[in-house]
């Protein structure tokens, strides 16, 4: 079988999958030694460093990968994730605000902003961003999880009650029940 980027990529996952992350490591760099300017080799060897519990090498991925292509929703998510994660909270609200700007619809990030917001203890901007998120997706389940947490902590009992409400119409994998 011919070496490509493509086979690597694949071959990487399916190692990552199964939790051989240095194997799977290897075979991302090898594919992007071969394709350097492919986000989405850097961007799934960003997301095997995290899963790795590498943060720090998972950022630089991502980043080289968000260079190269700064319009992608799931790079623009997963960095900000990434640089909330290793507690800098102005870089990820930074990165959220852009994917925002371009993709206003992109509940992921709205609900990464409240989850921001709301650890900040910035409870009414982070009730806006879990509303935003909800308004767009309302079987967002972790969205309206947060949602309550923030109504809860603003001591709004309605909120709370119609949150509760919905939740128990959805699983928390987003499935609608009846």
């Amino acid at each position: 079988m011919r070496e490509s980027p493509e086979n690597l990529n694949t071959q990487a996952i399916e190692l990552a999958q199964q939790g051989n992350y240095p194997e799977a490591i290897a075979c991302f760099k090898r594919a992007l030694s071969l394709e350097r300017y492919n986000h989405l080799l850097w961007f799934n060897l960003g997301i095997t460093y995290r899963d790795a519990g590498d943060l720090q090498n998972a950022r630089r991925a991502l980043e080289k990968a968000y260079a190269i292509n700064s319009d992608d929703d799931d790079i623009i998510e997963t960095l900000a994730i990434i640089c909330y994660s290793i507690g800098n909270y102005d870089e990820a609200l930074a990165y959220c605000t852009e994917g925002i700007d371009k993709n206003p619809s992109n509940a992921h990030v709205w609900n990464t902003i409240g989850v921001i917001y709301f650890n900040r203890s910035e409870y009414a901007l982070a009730c806006d961003a879990f509303e935003q998120a909800v308004s767009i997706n309302p079987y967002y389940y972790d969205a309206l999880y947060n949602l309550r947490d923030t109504y809860e902590e603003l001591g709004n009992t309605a909120g709370v009650e119609q949150c509760k409400r919905q939740m128990r119409h959805i699983s928390p994998d987003g499935k609608h029940h009846a």
